[in-house]
């Protein structure tokens, strides 16, 4: 076969393909067609879901023996949000203020806790981690906090066009500012 040949017959197996990928013929004559789904479409979302859910459930367990150790109560709550693993150690009543004690001043002691805990499921499962942990509703109060920051800071910059510098800030503080 010739390389024109062969030109020839792949192009004509790819309007083959196309051709079977047609849903319908509108009254106009017109067809509607649909990209085909590809491999990764449900199966894989489905795989990286699982795979989060793991992550929770890892980081619960080790979380619950800390709270054990430290004999804290608090409920542990699990999702997955925005592609991560989210944890969060919930007040049982009256408990709120045992548990502030591991948020810490300014979130450092919350901070190394998440970092340890992604260290924990790294362990336990051998992929590195991206999970956030909240804990006594910290993170989604300082969340609030900073997207008025973040308001407020727009405002003046608008008003008064010169740069605006704001605190230091941890990684999930800036993102929160910056997708304001």
């Amino acid at each position: 076969m010739t390389d024109a040949a062969a030109e020839t017959t792949d192009v004509a197996a790819d309007v083959t393909d196309a051709a079977a990928d047609v849903t319908g013929v509108a009254p106009d004559g017109t067809a509607s067609v649909e990209a085909p789904a590809t491999a990764g479409d449900g199966p894989a979302h489905e795989s990286q879901t699982r795979r989060l859910e793991e992550e929770g459930e890892v980081a619960a367990d080790y979380l619950e023996e800390l709270l054990d150790i430290a004999d804290l109560d608090g409920d542990i709550d699990i999702d997955v949000d925005h592609g991560r693993a989210a944890v969060a150690i919930v007040a049982e009543d009256g408990s709120e203020r045992w548990l502030r004690r591991l948020v810490g001043a300014d979130g450092e002691v919350l901070d190394a806790l998440q970092e340890l805990t992604r260290l924990a499921v790294q362990a336990k499962t051998g992929e590195r981690s991206r999970l956030m942990l909240d804990i006594a509703g910290f993170r989604d109060g300082r969340r609030v906090e900073l997207t008025a920051l973040a308001v407020e800071a727009i405002g003046r910059v608008r008003s008064q066009g010169t740069p605006v510098a704001l605190e230091p800030m941890n990684p999930f503080e800036r993102k929160v500012v910056t997708t304001r």
